[in-house]
């Protein structure tokens, strides 16, 4: 087996990848795989803090 290459570790300050139009791609794809469309704003949230919590590690705490 591979090592792991996410969570990306440490967090970035910022990262430019990760926009909004990220979440509609991802969207997308989901839709296309036959997922219902991701329309409610609310829905839209989840899925970007569910992209976030996968792709970043956790702050540490200090």
């Amino acid at each position: 087996m591979t090592e792991r290459a996410y969570p990306i570790s440490p967090r970035p300050d910022d990262d430019p990848r990760f926009t909004f139009g990220l979440t509609i791609d991802v969207a997308k794809v989901l839709e296309d795989h036959g997922y219902p469309p991701v329309k409610a704003g609310l829905d839209i949230v989840n899925l970007r803090q569910a992209l976030f919590g996968f792709l970043y590690a956790k702050e540490e705490t200090r």
